[in-house]
């Protein structure tokens, strides 16, 4: 009885012990660092501000070249355009009529011509040495003539065009070989007027 009586009270004083050996309890929660928050709200803000700036940087950069190689492109086929409308045209001995190479650098500046129609061209007929000074200057016109004639011919005004005949006072070879004379029987074109609104055809 004695025995019982000391035993239970021990059992329980191991009970209460091994209840205080058991897991502790958690630490408390991290108190919230409201300062922290906003620095981190805040450096979050500035890098998407940073980061959208940079997009329409990048945009503007993209269109700036763009604008700029159109404007590129632009430029080179205005400098295509003029130089088909000063491109000579040839001709055959002692003939005034339009031979069919010269009739194809005709057409194009025809293409030329109607995209840019506040442009006014001078045609200057040449011959080469051979003949008199008043039978040459007198081709010369005949030349010019009938390229203005090919021009109205596809519908353009002939008050676009004036003519005018060096005969063989303005040589472009100096040869006196048919090579040279070939280069001297020719047509040349001055653009008189709207040389800024030149258009390359469509």
């Amino acid at each position: 009885m004695i025995v019982r009586r000391f035993v239970v009270p021990v059992l329980a004083a191991s009970m209460l012990v091994a209840a205080c050996r058991s897991d502790p309890p958690p630490p408390p929660a991290p108190t919230v660092n409201e300062d922290s928050i906003a620095q981190v709200r805040a450096d979050e803000a500035r890098a998407a501000q940073e980061a959208a700036a940079r997009e329409a940087a990048a945009r503007e950069a993209a269109a700036r070249e763009a604008a700029e190689a159109s404007a590129r492109a632009r430029a080179a086929a205005v400098a295509a355009a003029r130089a088909i409308l000063e491109e000579m045209v040839f001709f055959d001995y002692d003939m005034s009529e339009i031979r069919d190479d010269a009739a194809a650098v005709l057409r194009r500046k025809v293409d030329v011509l109607r995209a840019s129609p506040e442009v006014q061209i001078r045609i200057e007929g040449h011959a080469d040495e051979r003949g008199s000074t008043e039978y040459n200057l007198a081709l010369g016109n005949r030349r010019a003539e009938s390229v203005r004639a090919f021009f109205t011919g596809f519908g353009m005004s002939e008050a676009r065009f004036t003519i005018v005949s060096y005969g063989e006072e303005q040589p472009l070879a100096s040869g006196s070989n048919e090579e040279s004379w070939a280069r001297n029987r020719r047509g040349e074109f001055v653009i008189t007027a709207g040389g800024g609104a030149i258009n390359p055809p469509s």
